[in-house]
């Protein structure tokens, strides 16, 4: 273990961070560009034209973009023999294009939608190799620099995943990496099946038969039955309900209604139990308003990740602590999924703090960026330098 010289980088992370500085205003132009760019979830394909286009600025190598519209650039090591590193960032927002992506700037902070998730991460990776420039830094591993598509919702990790199943490189280790908050490091992810409960009452339904309802009162019986469903609080497991939709106006009973929710717990068979479980809630409560209610199964995430005490989680908190940065560790259902399934070491970062995410008003502090960037440049660093392998 080559403990002097990871001493060495630790040591020039504060310095690093304040030269890191210089590079604010290229940061922060490709951060409005990237923002003011739609990418809806299954629609990046103008985002991934941008990346491509920065990525061949910079004189990234076989800059390309395949059939998920993922973006990808590879920024060249010293040696050849060295294992390739993939740092990702997901391009796709919760926005659609008929949102204004107009972002503001702020001396302090920065205004608009997803600006913090996820257009800091990708502007984040289109920086990188001026980063390196600015630094006199050339690493002997070569980075692929990745801009995934259709992550969110319904993506379900589509665009890393056909990257990862269709890849014939040797990558070492994977750095994804979020917007927001710094200080978050995930080397886990939780079981989890994302899902989608539709109720549609029939135009012919006997409105006058006892116990008719609405569809929204057809989906609130089954968030009641979902809610009694008993969980384990050993492997932890919980049922989050996010949004409840449906109906026209105030006069009219709907006809309608939809449920998306997650199930997340430590344990796959657990996960797969509760699902079981709101399937037949989801039978008994049709059966019983002569209402079409389904459940749509959107995402599934199996639990794994690297250990606690794995030489890239260790030296990742070796890096924050050198940075005074408050470590926030958690189980994630991001692209840290992906990765594991291809069994590749990673861990996914924050670069800065942000308020008011997934609305229009989101909105990113920019002082803590630099730090965030240190935070990255010391943990490819300890990667590259062979810190970070099992047995390091």
């Amino acid at each position: 273990m080559k403990t002097d010289e990871f001493s060495d980088i630790l040591a020039r992370l504060p310095a690093y961070r304040d030269r890191l500085k210089q590079i604010r205003e290229v940061l922060l132009a490709n951060l409005v560009m990237t923002a003011e760019i739609p990418a809806p979830t299954f629609g990046e394909a103008d985002r991934t034209e941008f990346l491509c286009r920065r990525f061949s600025e910079e004189g990234l190598q076989n800059t390309s973009s395949d059939e998920k519209d993922n973006a990808l650039g590879i920024l060249p090591g010293s040696d050849d023999e060295q294992g390739k590193i993939l740092v990702v960032a997901h391009m796709d927002t919760v926005f659609p294009e008929s949102v204004n992506h107009t972002i503001a700037v702020r001396p302090d902070r920065m205004i608009g939608p997803a600006v913090g998730d996820n257009s800091l991460g990708v502007a984040t990776i289109v920086s990188l190799p001026r980063i390196l420039e600015l630094l006199d830094l050339r690493l002997r591993s070569s980075l692929l620099l990745m801009g995934a598509s259709r992550s969110l919702g319904r993506g379900n990790l589509e665009g890393l995943r056909f990257f990862l199943n269709h890849n014939t490189l040797d990558i070492s280790a994977g750095v994804c990496v979020e917007g927001v908050p710094i200080g978050r490091l995930n080397i886990m992810s939780i079981g989890m099946l994302r899902g989608e409960i539709t109720c549609q009452v029939p135009e012919e339904y006997d409105w006058t038969r006892f116990g008719a309802s609405g569809a929204i009162v057809t989906v609130s019986e089954v968030v009641n039955r979902i809610l009694g469903i008993p969980l384990p609080r050993a492997p932890r497991t919980t049922i989050v309900l996010g949004s409840l939709q449906g109906g026209k106006g105030f006069n009219a009973i709907a006809q309608n209604a939809s449920l998306k929710f997650e199930v997340r717990s430590e344990s796959s068979q657990i996960v797969d139990q509760v699902a079981h479980r709101i399937r037949d809630i989801c039978a008994e409560v049709a059966s019983s308003t002569a209402a079409d209610v389904r459940l749509d199964v959107v995402a599934r995430r199996e639990p794994g990740g690297i250990p606690f005490g794995h030489p890239l989680a260790r030296r990742a908190r070796m890096v924050m602590h050198a940075l005074d940065i408050p470590l926030r560790m958690g189980p994630s259902t991001s692209e840290l999924a992906t990765f594991i399934e291809s069994r590749i070491p990673a861990i996914t970062i924050g670069i800065t703090t942000g308020e008011s995410l997934s609305e229009d008003t989101e909105s990113i502090a920019l002082s803590p960026i630099f730090t965030g960037l240190a935070q990255l440049l010391g943990i490819l660093l300890a990667i590259d330098g062979g810190y970070c392998h099992d047995g390091s």
